[in-house]
């Protein structure tokens, strides 16, 4: 079977990862030298809608850019790693990377993540505007394994966008967000959208993901849509 449907806390050496509507998400990465480590990506302020878990809590946080639907770290109930921006950290075993990227017409900033853990490297693309990479942010994302790429457009890019961004990135597993949710206030373009431009009727949901580095595909891209 090639991935796991499950976010087991014993599961160490998986990576498990859920998600929370917008761009957030909680991965769990285990490691048998320091446990498991949670990582939080920019948890959002309720008030568009949709809703967090009531105790959150990391030992990393990372936020793309500062707006309310993407920097709410106070509601991370322990003192999290914070991580706002470009650069490299190494935290608990985690290599993090923030990569400079523009978030809209109006150039404002937005940190493309990328995370190593557990033999897998991960992508957050954040509130992405650009309608390609640079050679130097691709040269900086390198190789990906599974990426998370902004598909609702509205100061982001869109479905038929995102798919030339995946075509630079060339991963092995995608995980659209920051689409149209029932409840979110934002107006953005909705998942379906995003499945039409690949060419795709529908795809079954899933609750949470869970993978390790040796099931990864092989050959053929996996896009999996999780459920908030």
């Amino acid at each position: 079977m090639l991935l796991k449907c499950g976010f087991a806390y014993d599961n160490i050496g998986y990576m498990n990862i859920k998600w929370y509507g917008q761009s957030c998400f909680q991965i769990l990465a285990g490691s048998n030298k320091n446990g498991q480590i949670s990582i939080i990506i920019d948890p959002y302020d309720e008030s568009i809608g949709l809703k967090l878990p009531r105790k959150m809590e990391s030992d990393i946080a990372l936020v793309t850019h500062d707006h309310y639907d993407h920097n709410n770290v106070k509601k991370i109930v322990n003192n999290p790693f914070l991580i706002a921006g470009p650069g490299e950290y190494d935290v608990k075993g985690i290599f993090v990377q923030g990569i400079g990227s523009f978030h809209n017409e109006k150039k404002e900033r937005n940190t493309i993540y990328k995370l190593e853990a557990e033999g897998i490297r991960l992508c957050h693309l954040g509130d992405l505007g650009q309608k390609e990479l640079t050679p130097e942010q691709l040269e900086a994302v390198g190789d990906v394994d599974i990426l998370m790429i902004p598909i609702g457009g509205v100061y982001t890019i869109d479905g038929k966008e995102a798919t030339k961004i995946m075509a630079q990135i060339e991963p092995k597993i995608i995980i659209p967000m920051h689409y149209k949710l029932p409840g979110l206030k934002i107006k953005l373009d909705s998942l379906d959208l995003f499945l039409r431009a690949l060419g795709i009727k529908s795809l079954e949901k899933m609750p949470k993901l869970s993978v390790k580095a040796k099931d990864l595909p092989k050959e053929e891209v996996k896009i999996m849509v999780l459920e908030p």
